[in-house]
């Protein structure tokens, strides 16, 4: 900041947000830099078999490639970087807040344009990078070593394959019908074609930031896991729950579907077929379905009426109906209705009505 100054940068105030590796600073002797800016350190170590430093290099090599290559306002803009001391100083969104906060906060009928807002800016994402990822990799390559067909596959396929343990443990083993149809949707994930676009990894409420009130226009924020992937895996939270949620409802009736659809069409226009629009879909949520089951081993363990066991069925059925209403995976939405309905005799407590609107609201938080 110096540097970009010309002169000494001072901190003035500090104020640690609400992850402990984001803080916003207001600064003094810096007429040219906004103040505050959001100090983002990505701290020491792995996860998801990415360090420290793969993602920093990835989070700056996304927000300047949708800030200074795309000239998208869909992201927070990058002020400067050190990637040898490990962190990002990037554009304060505030007054903006997650979009979780306001639905835990409120409700999701009280935020139905921020949820709106939400599905939309999920879809422009795609839109605006699908047919760009020559331009985004190139660079990405010029911060170190990345590896494309690792983005395209998604870093969590192992847990995919470990599903299908948990699923013929639990008595209900993929017949050779749904292992030929789960193999082709797998290869729609892994091979695009026009649906490959750029997703920050991880297309949760959480991340995206919103006025409370006012103008719904989104933010998108968190971007270390950033990659070329399938664009419809940034559907999935639409209709599947997330790791944070219950239940998310039903897209369709809320009208978050046609949001995200239309969006994502004007820059994918093969996302006005409904066959291939549902086969993605059907793919992207039923892998998820799969990724989430390789939790059984833990929640086995837990006691009634943890809502860990609750969310498992409810995600399985979310990505099971999903398929069925596109008519796409017949034999995968069998198989995996059955694992529900299996996780439902083994803990009686969670075989409860999710459909009930009452007790299971849009966007309800779990515990």
């Amino acid at each position: 900041m110096t540097e970009l100054c010309a002169s000494p940068v001072v901190v003035d105030r500090r104020e640690p947000l609400k992850s402990w590796t984001v803080t916003r600073v207001r600064l003094r002797n810096a007429p040219a830099l906004p103040s505050p800016v959001v100090v983002k350190r990505i701290p020491d170590g792995q996860r998801e078999n990415r360090t420290a430093s793969w993602r920093l290099r990835t989070e700056l090599a996304a927000l300047r490639f949708l800030g200074e290559d795309l000239g998208t306002e869909l992201a927070p803009r990058v002020i400067t970087a050190d990637t040898t001391a490990g962190f990002l100083v990037l554009e304060d969104l505030a007054p903006r807040v997650c979009l979780d906060q306001l639905l835990r906060q409120d409700g999701a009928a009280a935020h139905g344009d921020r949820l709106a807002a939400f599905a939309h800016a999920r879809g422009t994402l795609s839109a605006v990078t699908a047919g760009r990822a020559e331009t985004y990799y190139a660079r990405r390559a010029g911060l170190g070593p990345v590896d494309t067909a690792a983005d395209r596959a998604g870093r969590l396929v192992p847990l995919r394959e470990e599903a299908i343990g948990h699923a013929s443990a639990l008595g209900t083993p993929p017949s050779s019908r749904t292992f030929h149809e789960l193999t082709t949707a797998m290869r729609e994930l892994a091979e695009p074609g026009p649906f490959l676009a750029l997703s920050n990894g991880d297309a949760e409420a959480n991340n995206t930031m919103l006025h409370a009130t006012g103008p719904a226009d989104a933010r998108l924020i968190d971007f270390e896991f950033a990659g070329y992937t399938h664009a419809l895996t940034d559907a999935i939270c639409l209709y599947v729950p997330g790791p944070a949620w219950l239940t998310v409802g039903d897209p369709i009736t809320t009208g978050l579907a046609d949001q995200y659809r239309h969006a994502l069409a004007r820059g994918i226009p093969e996302a006005e077929d409904d066959r291939r629009y549902g086969d993605g879909l059907a793919a992207a949520c039923a892998s998820w379905a799969l990724v989430r089951l390789q939790r059984l081993t833990r929640l086995d363990t837990r006691p009634p009426g943890d809502h860990g066991q609750l969310q498992l069925i409810a995600t399985l059925e979310a990505a099971a109906h999903t398929a069925g209403t596109h008519r796409a995976l017949p034999h995968v939405t069998g198989w995996i209705r059955r694992i529900a309905a299996a996780l439902r005799r083994r803990w009686p407590d969670a075989d409860q009505d999710l459909t009930d609107p009452e007790g299971f609201p849009p966007y309800r938080p779990r515990r």
